[in-house]
């Protein structure tokens, strides 16, 4: 064995309750990072997921119609004010091809073409503005992969005079499956049997989507064909990379589900600096706790240490000798917080589960998790030995034993 080692280890067991104090002081925080990062990881999946599964992942319309403006007889057109253009709900040109030379694309699953746009849903004297979608339901549950799972009643099957809406929408009107409710669209309106009812998890999809068969919302619409593609992806999040290749081989208007979740994507942002701001306090926390332990060492065996000096053990090797004790302290902490943490991580997912008994938010201890836990101990522990190692190594070996 290394005489730094050996000698680490004799200082480490000369002061037991101090070792266990701080060896338990560290695993608390080891444990602390451990278990949140475990959590918010498990959160941020839960939470990703639950949106991506029930959202398109790209989204491709037509351009925004740009205003026109009079021509001036002097030359080129010139206006003080240019009113922006009103909006017509139009189909994308040529969407066939269109949705063949997406599809080609590289990490594109899915594509589902829909006809969609402004509607008014009404049953009795009571109604509300919807989002009326057309789609194909074989090639819809391909892009929105958790619309079958989210049935509450009811199927998706659409027939041609057959519509399926949110729930939050069948209680503001009263419907159950097998009611009538009549859709009215600025081109016209029929009275539509509601099919069933799902529930995608967000309040805005569930008061304001009503999907019906695509070539039914294509005439409510007086739409020529689709109003935009959806598209699903291999990689979600590498939406923003695909979205802007195919902003620039359409050159329809593209956006993500980054574009179309900004909130989603702050509070995401903010959840991860909150959780490194507490890393960074236990990190210091733990710092602080095992230095205090070493300079008081170093107090305490200063007769030691000169003794050591005077038997030839250079200022290195004594600045070694308090290093490996921090090391020592900091894996000692890392292999107890580890267990720790796993333990609470299993426990929060075992304890929190959906009704039917799958976990609420599965926890993933990953490898990397393992080893950056430890990593955080034993960088804890190197550099708060650094300052009492160097003071050891500064002591007079003559003037410490006689002090002592």
């Amino acid at each position: 064995m290394r005489l730094d080692l050996f000698l680490a280890l004799r200082f480490l067991r000369e002061g037991r309750a101090q070792t266990a104090l701080i060896v338990g002081g560290t695993a608390v925080g080891v444990a602390v990072f451990f278990f949140l990062n475990a959590l918010v990881a498990a959160v941020e999946r839960g939470m990703v997921a639950q949106t991506l599964d029930a959202l398109p992942h790209v989204v491709l319309r037509p351009r925004p119609e740009a205003p026109r403006t009079p021509p001036s007889p002097e030359g080129p057109a010139a206006a003080a004010h240019v009113q922006r253009a009103p909006q017509r709900l139009r189909a994308v040109d040529q969407w066939q091809a269109v949705a063949r030379e997406v599809a080609a694309v590289p990490g594109v699953r899915a594509v589902a073409a829909v006809a969609s746009g402004p509607a008014t849903a009404s049953r009795g004297e009571a109604s509300r503005s919807v989002n009326l979608i057309g789609v194909d339901p074989d090639a819809y549950r391909r892009v929105l992969v958790a619309l079958p799972g989210r049935l509450v009643e009811g199927d998706l099957r659409l027939g041609p005079s057959e519509v399926v809406v949110g729930t939050e929408l069948a209680e503001e009107l009263g419907l159950s499956p097998g009611d009538t409710l009549r859709v009215s669209t600025a081109a016209g309106g029929r009275a539509l049997v509601v099919a069933g009812l799902f529930d995608l998890g967000t309040r805005d999809q569930n008061l304001r989507w009503v999907l019906t068969a695509y070539r039914n919302a294509q005439a409510l619409h007086a739409l020529p064909g689709a109003s935009a593609l959806e598209v699903r992806l291999d990689d979600a999040w590498a939406a923003a990379e695909v979205a802007d290749r195919l902003r620039r081989r359409t050159g329809l208007r593209v956006e993500s589900w980054m574009d179309l979740n900004g909130r989603l994507l702050a509070a995401l942002r903010s959840q991860r600096g909150s959780t490194r701001a507490i890393q960074a306090f236990v990190g210091l926390a733990a710092i602080a706790g095992i230095a205090s332990v070493l300079v008081v060492s170093v107090v305490q065996r200063q007769r030691q240490i000169g003794i050591l000096r005077a038997m030839g053990l250079s200022r290195g090797g004594i600045q070694r000798l308090f290093l490996v004790q921090g090391a020592v302290i900091g894996l000692l902490g890392a292999a107890a917080g580890v267990a720790v943490g796993s333990v609470l991580a299993l426990l929060f997912e075992t304890s929190a589960r959906h009704p039917d008994g799958t976990p609420l938010y599965p926890v993933q201890l990953s490898p990397a998790l393992f080893a950056a836990s430890a990593l955080l101990a034993l960088g804890a522990g190197l550099a708060a030995a650094v300052a009492p190692a160097r003071r050891a190594a500064r002591l007079d070996p003559a003037e410490a034993i006689r002090r002592d």
